[in-house]
């Protein structure tokens, strides 16, 4: 019997199937830096995609098959949080969270998920909180992209707010490599919105695209399955989900094309932007190989009354995982180079997040379960 997993062999595409006897997890406990410590915070999650904070310090977990699920004061609620009508075969699901930069005051959250009617297609919604509860009623239904006619693989699905006050959403292509460079759909691109929905003037392709292809913010990818932005700098590096060859961590630029389906990895074509860093597949046992990078985040005081509780070296870097290989590292945004951090992580990492609290945070499919990293030394 087949189990929802991200995949890890020739495919290699962040598909949700693949045989356990590609994927058995390991006995081995997390291989962290002295003084680094990995606690459990529950196991009772169903296929987790992604983790978010709220600005006010809680945390939601998003599963595939149509929850989120909250996590408060350390506690997994036991009753969902919110729960969607999705179709969540391959990728498609529960892929996106955000909270609207004005939360504190209009309670305002937006999810990416798979709708069903009347096609199977991806979707972001605008809902509102009151308390630790969803009110009633209050979906706002602010995107709807093109039909996913062609495949229910390579959705993506990573939803962030910028510091312009921006919705960014990445979308993969379909399973479609055409898709990525066509400009007039919304598939293999990084799109940005409006809080309504509608498109921004000062998007870079607005004056000469039409249709979908205005919300275009950058282009080239076959699966932006993470992004995240850099709350001091404002840079984004969005993480693409290689085929054959490549995993690629890019740095975002308004209308930047980054080459996919023509090219993988670094490439000597002037017209597309290469990855800031690109690491090969390869075998399981491998600590700077791997097949899938499934998260990504930089490491700062990012939320309203955060800590930086890890060594001062670590701040500002950016952390990132891979999905086969469990081993996580470590980029510095100055010059590009990468430092191992640790390995043996839960099986199938997913949704690295930094904390309010200082901590990393991560979810193992295969384990249904919340992990935290913390530095215990002083």
């Amino acid at each position: 019997m087949q189990k929802l997993k991200l995949v890890c062999h020739s495919s290699r595409l962040l598909v949700f199937m693949v045989s356990p006897l590609l994927l058995m997890p390991s006995s081995q406990a997390s291989e962290l830096p002295t003084g680094f410590v990995e606690t459990l915070i529950t196991d009772q999650l169903n296929d987790p995609t992604r983790i978010h904070f709220a600005p006010d310090g809680r945390l939601f977990v998003l599963e595939q098959s149509g929850t989120i699920r909250l996590i408060k004061d350390g506690v997994l609620s036991p009753t969902p949080f919110l729960t969607l009508n999705v179709d969540s075969r391959g990728e498609h699901g529960v892929l996106g969270l955000a909270f609207d930069p004005d939360y504190e005051k209009n309670r305002y959250f937006y999810v990416y998920y798979t709708a069903t009617q009347p096609e199977f297609h991806n979707r972001i919604s605008r809902f509102e909180t009151r308390g630790d509860e969803v009110v009633h009623d209050s979906e706002k239904v602010i995107v709807e992209l093109e039909p996913t006619k062609t495949s229910m693989f390579h959705s993506a699905g990573d939803l962030h707010f910028h510091t312009d006050g921006k919705l960014y959403v990445g979308v993969g292509d379909n399973a479609n490599r055409k898709n990525a460079q066509n400009l007039g759909n919304p598939f293999g691109k990084i799109l940005r919105f409006n809080l309504d929905g509608s498109i921004p003037e000062d998007n870079p392709l607005f004056a000469t695209a039409t249709g979908i292809g205005k919300a275009i913010w950058a282009y080239g990818f076959r699966n932006p399955f993470s992004f995240h932005f850099q709350p001091e700098t404002g840079r984004l590096y969005a993480n693409d989900v290689g085929a054959e060859s490549w995993e690629e961590i890019n740095e975002i630029v308004p209308g930047g094309n980054y080459g996919w389906p023509l090219a993988e990895g670094k490439s000597d074509n002037p017209k597309f932007i290469n990855p800031i860093y690109s690491y090969s597949h390869g075998p399981n046992t491998s600590d700077t190989q791997g097949c899938a990078i499934s998260g990504g985040t930089f490491y700062s005081a990012h939320l309203s009354g955060s800590v930086s509780q890890f060594p001062e070296k670590y701040r500002g870097q950016y952390f990132f995982i891979d999905y086969c290989n469990g081993w996580l590292r470590t980029l510095n945004p100055d010059d590009h180079s990468v430092s191992g951090f640790g390995k043996g992580l839960a099986p199938n990492p997913v949704g690295l997040e930094a904390g309010p609290d200082g901590k990393l945070y991560y979810v193992s499919r295969w384990n249904k379960a919340l992990y935290s990293i913390a530095y215990v030394a002083k």
